[in-house]
């Protein structure tokens, strides 16, 4: 089955990947998915990564229930009003009408703060750095798989801390987590920035996030931090004794990356063929195909099982195809269509030549290298230059459909092929009346100094839609 082109159904395209590469299927459940294990193995990769950041950053791994009190939920009255609509409520249980109803968790402050308050009584108990991986439901209306499902798999940081200082540095450097992430894992550039106050999370002083570009110009947002004052703290009576012997509220942060990061995968790097994947987030690194003619299988196959024994050894994820079901002709469109890496290919003729033949999934280039010792460290440098090259790839992409524009004409041409850099007043009206308009949002105000540098961001003007003064330029685009 032929995957439908980007340039003619963008969103078919990218289901059809999703379905054909198995990464997910559609559940009988309505709005939720089943991750698939091609797909469960990305998410895993995602995992490790991401965990041994956090862990390096001084934070550990807890659970919290899956049910919220509906009572905990109305503490924070920001919070449950940002996300009524899209909860999903337990009124019954153990054949009984419920005495309070039970939110499935959409998110985990009001829970996580109810127990901080137990835990935190002085300065001492101070910081509080934990993180959990967990699910989420939130009942959406219109879902895609991997961008937008009832249910979906994320983690959660959740910290405590004595200070606003202390809080503010903590969502700054998780945010730049977050980028180190997308940027040396996912091969994704981003934009680092702060969220506009419509845009920010329930209940959050200040959101800060990271933007990427898809193939088609649209937005995705990839990760958030917030910076959440003391309204939970507030909320839940948690406070501590500080040095001096006084008592104060904590401060709060949380931030979180979900199983959306696959879909923000697909759409940044693959292509028509299907999935692209960084190498650091395949599994399956590189696929060894054996190409067997008359009654060469027996050498074939030795020498192919040679070869992944000697490259697993090497720390490289092989995977070794030595079924004969399947032409070695399908066998390449199939491992392509996965988005593996590398494909090593070796017949009679090259162990003859002593070589085998290495095809790129990033560029379709044919390498011929020698069966030898220095095999391995010439496959960890393809590797390595596929993950630079798929960076650069996006990266130039997303140079090419960012603009300044100067006139609201502009700026409606602009933000249907990518990301329009604009002036605007600062006020919400006018972000509400040009998303009214053109569905762009403010995706971020950017915080991060080279990009503010590329594009000027700093130099005052007139807003692109009011004409009133601005004091900066912000990123507008459509999102996913």
């Amino acid at each position: 089955m032929k995957l439908t082109p980007r340039s003619s159904d963008y969103s078919q395209w990218y289901l059809d990947i999703v379905l054909q590469a198995k990464l997910a299927d559609y559940s009988d459940v309505r709005g939720c998915m089943v991750i698939r294990p091609n797909g469960y193995a990305i998410w895993e990769k995602m995992q490790a990564a991401l965990d041994a950041m956090f862990k390096e950053t001084g934070h550990v791994n807890a659970y919290f229930p899956l049910f919220i009190p509906e009572s905990f939920m109305k503490k924070e009255a920001e919070h449950i009003e940002g996300f009524a609509p899209e909860c999903a409520v337990v009124t019954h249980g153990g054949g009984e009408e419920l005495a309070e109803k039970l939110y499935v968790r959409p998110t985990s402050e009001t829970i996580i703060w109810s127990t901080y308050k137990k835990w935190i009584q002085s300065y001492r108990d101070l910081p509080l750095l934990i993180n959990q991986w967990a699910n989420v439901v939130r009942w959406e209306l219109r879902t895609r798989l991997f961008l937008r499902t009832a249910e979906f798999l994320w983690q959660e940081g959740h910290t405590a801390h004595a200070t606003e200082e202390e809080a503010k540095e903590e969502v700054l450097r998780m945010i730049e987590v977050y980028r180190r992430f997308a940027e040396d894992f996912m091969a994704l550039p981003v934009i680092v920035g702060r969220k506009t106050e419509s845009e920010k999370f329930a209940g959050a002083k200040e959101t800060y996030c990271i933007e990427a570009m898809m193939q088609d110009g649209k937005a995705l947002q990839s990760g958030t931090s917030h910076h959440l004052g003391q309204n939970f703290a507030k909320a839940f009576d948690c406070k501590f004794q500080t040095k001096d012997g006084q008592l104060e509220y904590v401060w709060a942060t949380s931030w979180g990356v979900s199983t959306r990061l696959i879909g923000a995968l697909i759409m940044a790097h693959s292509d028509d063929k299907g999935l692209v994947l960084p190498p650091k987030l395949a599994t399956r690194q590189l696929v060894i195909v054996p190409i067997i003619k008359g009654d060469t299988k027996t050498l074939v196959l030795e020498k192919a099982s040679e070869l992944q024994k000697q490259l697993k050894a090497n720390g490289i994820g092989v995977f070794l195809d030595d079924s004969d079901q399947q032409t070695p002709g399908w066998k390449f469109a199939e491992y392509e269509l996965q988005g593996v890496p590398l494909r090593l290919e070796i017949g009679a003729k090259d162990i003859e030549k002593n070589q085998c033949v290495v095809a790129r999934r990033d560029t379709g280039e044919k390498i011929f290298l020698p069966l030898d010792s220095a095999l391995p460290e010439n496959i960890k440098n393809l590797l390595a230059d596929i993950q630079r090259n798929l960076f650069a790839r996006a990266l130039a992409y997303r140079n090419e459909k960012t603009k300044e524009v100067k006139t609201y004409d502009e700026f409606k041409a602009q933000v249907e092929q990518g990301f329009a850099i604009a002036h605007w007043d600062g006020t919400a009206e006018t972000e509400a009346k040009i998303k009214e308009e053109t569905k762009a949002t403010i995706r971020c105000i950017p915080t991060d100094e080279s990009f503010i540098q590329q594009y000027h961001l700093q130099e005052e003007g007139k807003c692109i839609y009011s004409g009133k003064p601005s004091k900066m330029k912000v990123v507008f685009a459509k999102a996913y």
